[in-house]
């Protein structure tokens, strides 16, 4: 043990930097995750520094079975520079903890997506689902534990982990714990959802941090204000810290920006170019409204179809002259809800694509396979960008496009998107359930002029880069003394 308690800096996400696949002869290969969490570790100097991530699929396990303790760096695998602990969790107990409870429950609640009235039910079945969660929790403690030097710093990243903090810090009073919510945090009425005991625990298990942060001061009050109206903790709103039982948590706030530099270059690779060329040839001469997502039910991808389908019966003057391009990659189709969102999002577009279609028109383009390169093709070729999430923690596609577009673009932008406490001076600002406000935001989009769109475009591109993935991890470990 004594040889693995040498890292001064530690990150533990339940998605890592590599994953892995396996040929039919059983050889694994080994592929780069990519995101603004990844960029930010590319900033760490320290060659001890450790990622702890879970196996997500049977090539990741036997990765992990192959290296001592789970460690890819010691079991021969080629993995940058960075050191990584990929943790081998029974599959069973994933799913529960993965899909039962982060993603079914949490994310429901944070994004408030639960249709009140017939759920959430938490019965048996539930009480189950949070064991596999609390084990899921515990399983990553452990491993920061063993591999953190004595008052090392440990970055604990997002939902999946929100046990976490309190754990270690029981295995390890003497780190410092950092904790960062990537999702919005839900409101008093609506976090108490959850059964009692579940909901104190979660807000423990934050408060187990040295320091918790979010991409928004709104997601951090929110939090606050939980702890304040369910464990009864003292809260400062103005210094933003919550004390509970002795200790004083801070809040903190970190927007994540995009990364232009990255995102310029490769966005004039020659496989954009072929992309954007094709979707030029699809286009015409016509204008633009892009929008890419994966089909998150926070997304709202329907209710901008809607929007669209909106514009085009109300105001006819676009028909012929705009294209919907619409690219919604499919997410978390293991789970009913999302297979049903993703076959209405298709049947929507076919709708619109009937009634309006001509021989020489499409007014939607619908593209359902993920394809980075054609996404930034998209990119490039905005005229407006629609950003419609009825929920979002930050939601990187809103400050990504106007980085990246070619011509210049106008945001039409969710209120309830983290970015739009950035953004919203330059954007179009939209109630994401209102299909008719959003339709006239997109025709006021269509019609502002070039040079407004053009100088919007700029000031909204200097705010999305203004923090970068490398300084936005900095800044965290830096708040960490």
């Amino acid at each position: 043990m004594a040889e693995l308690t040498t890292a001064r800096i530690l990150v533990a996400s339940n998605r890592g930097p590599v994953s892995f696949s396996s040929s039919p002869d059983g050889t694994l290969t080994l592929r780069r995750g990519g995101g603004g969490l990844v960029s930010g570790l590319s900033a760490i100097e320290d060659p001890n520094a450790v990622w702890v991530c879970a196996a997500l699929g049977e090539a990741d396990r036997a990765a992990a079975r192959q290296s001592p303790q789970g460690r890819l760096d010691r079991g021969g695998f080629d993995v940058g520079g960075q050191a990584v602990r990929m943790l081998d969790i029974d599959p069973a107990v994933f799913d529960q903890a993965y899909n039962g409870i982060a993603n079914s429950t949490l994310w429901f609640v944070h994004h408030l997506l639960y249709d009140t009235p017939t759920a959430p039910s938490f019965d048996a079945g539930f009480r189950e689902q949070w064991a596999s969660f609390e084990e899921y929790n515990a399983a990553f403690a452990r491993a920061l534990a063993a591999e953190a030097a004595p008052g090392a710093a440990v970055l604990v990243q997002d939902y999946h982990l929100a046990l976490t903090p309190a754990l270690l810090r029981e295995l390890r009073p003497d780190l410092r714990i950092g904790y960062f919510s990537h999702i919005p945090w839900a409101p008093v009425d609506y976090f108490r959802l959850l059964p009692d005991d579940i909901a104190a625990q979660v807000l423990t298990g934050v408060l187990g941090a040295d320091r918790a942060g979010f991409h928004t001061r709104r997601w951090a009050t929110a939090f606050a204000d939980c702890c304040a109206e369910l464990l009864g903790a003292q809260v400062d709103r103005v210094d933003l810290s919550v004390t509970f039982q002795g200790r004083t948590t801070k809040l903190g706030v970190h927007s994540l920006g995009a990364d232009g530099e990255f995102l310029r270059e490769r966005a004039h690779r020659p496989d954009v170019d072929e992309r954007l060329a094709a979707l030029r040839r699809a286009v015409g001469e016509r204008k633009t409204i892009v929008r890419v997502d994966r089909t998150e039910l926070s997304k709202n991808i329907v209710r901008g179809l809607l929007a669209y389908r909106h514009l085009l019966r109300t105001r006819p003057e676009w028909r012929e002259r705009v294209v919907h391009v619409a690219f919604a990659y499919p997410s978390r189709q293991d789970l009913a809800e999302y297979r049903s969102y993703t076959a209405a999002v298709r049947r929507i577009s076919e709708e619109i694509n009937t009634e309006f279609g001509t021989m020489s028109w499409q007014p939607l383009i619908l593209q359902v396979e993920d394809d980075f390169a054609r996404s930034l093709a998209a990119y490039r070729l905005a005229d407006v960008a629609l950003v419609n999430p009825i929920r979002d923690g930050m939601n990187l596609v809103a400050k990504e496009i106007p980085v990246v577009s070619d011509q210049g673009c106008a945001l039409v932008l969710s209120r309830e998107a983290g970015a739009h406490a950035e953004l919203a001076e330059d954007a179009l600002t939209i109630n994401p359930y209102d299909v008719v406000a959003t339709a006239e935001a997109l025709h006021r989009a269509l019609s502002m002029p070039a040079d407004e769109r053009t100088e919007r475009t700029k000031r909204l591109a200097a705010a999305a880069v203004a923090l970068s993935p490398q300084q936005w991890f900095l800044d965290q470990l830096d708040a960490l003394v």
